[in-house]
């Protein structure tokens, strides 16, 4: 995976500081380097530390802005400490991604809703609910600050269909819509915008094996557009809900999955 980032005409978010989490692997990867090649300077953070780091480093080295940090989104003290970095840095924060979630990386089991443990659907809600939460009031006020933002919250296509054995992340996906709507009826007169996006199955996996391929192949059958998924196939709505032109959007969600789910 890799975005160029020689500069392309009509690049839409020069200026602008992005923090995006889970930014070290995978889809969250994807949104940094497409956000860098587009002129933001970027906040690689994600719980595996050298991980964003290697990623922002990356994007440097290809003529971009970012920085790398560590981050638990499900730490108060952590989120502070790293948006007043970010903030002292770039000067601001103008675009936060709420990808970070309890799915492949942060590894889940599939078990049926009567099997599943306190212990993991508590885990669930914490990262996946909570962590948004945490890092909305983290942000907000450099936003406010700022006169303004755009909140991309990461939801899932199971949230408006159901998946069997994974009811504590379609759960926490389907909070993630209300979460998104609630949070822009609230920030619509501060001047942020908050939007969510919710992916088909995708192919996100750095190194995927046989395995991992047929099991991402098994849902084109259900789509208008038959094949798999990519992460370069979200990223193109991430900045579309980043940039000016969706500056009259808010509170709602785009769902990007080839056609399974059209609602």
């Amino acid at each position: 995976m890799g975005t160029s980032l020689t500069p392309a005409e009509g690049q839409r978010l020069i200026g602008k500081v992005a923090l995006i989490t889970g930014g070290a692997h995978g889809i969250g990867r994807a949104y940094c380097e497409r956000f860098a090649a587009e002129g933001a300077r970027v906040a690689v953070t994600d719980l595996d530390a050298e991980g964003a780091t290697l990623v922002a480093k990356g994007i440097v080295a290809s003529g971009g802005e970012a920085i790398g940090l560590g981050l638990d989104v499900t730490d108060e003290m952590v989120i502070a400490a790293a948006v007043a970095e970010i903030d002292t840095k770039f000067g601001g924060i103008d675009i936060l991604i709420n990808n970070a979630a309890m799915f492949s990386v942060v590894a889940m089991s599939r078990d049926r809703f009567d099997e599943l443990s306190v212990a993991e659907w508590d885990k669930m809600m914490e990262v996946n609910v909570k962590g948004p939460w945490l890092m909305a009031r983290g942000v907000v006020p450099v936003m406010r600050r700022g006169g303004g933002g755009k909140i991309i919250n990461i939801s899932s296509g199971t949230a408006l269909k159901g998946t069997p054995t994974q009811i504590h992340y379609v759960t926490s996906k389907a909070a993630t819509l209300g979460f998104t709507k609630n949070l822009a009826r609230e920030l619509g007169r501060d001047g942020i915008c908050v939007n969510a996006i919710a992916p088909g199955s995708t192919l996100s996996e750095e190194e995927p094996d046989d395995a991992i391929i047929k099991m991402r192949s098994g849902n084109i059958p259900l789509r208008a557009i038959g094949r798999i998924e990519a992460p370069e196939d979200l990223v193109g709505t991430a900045v579309f809900l980043a940039s000016a032109d969706s500056d009259f959007v808010t509170g709602q969600t785009i769902v990007v999955d080839g056609g399974t789910v059209m609602h």
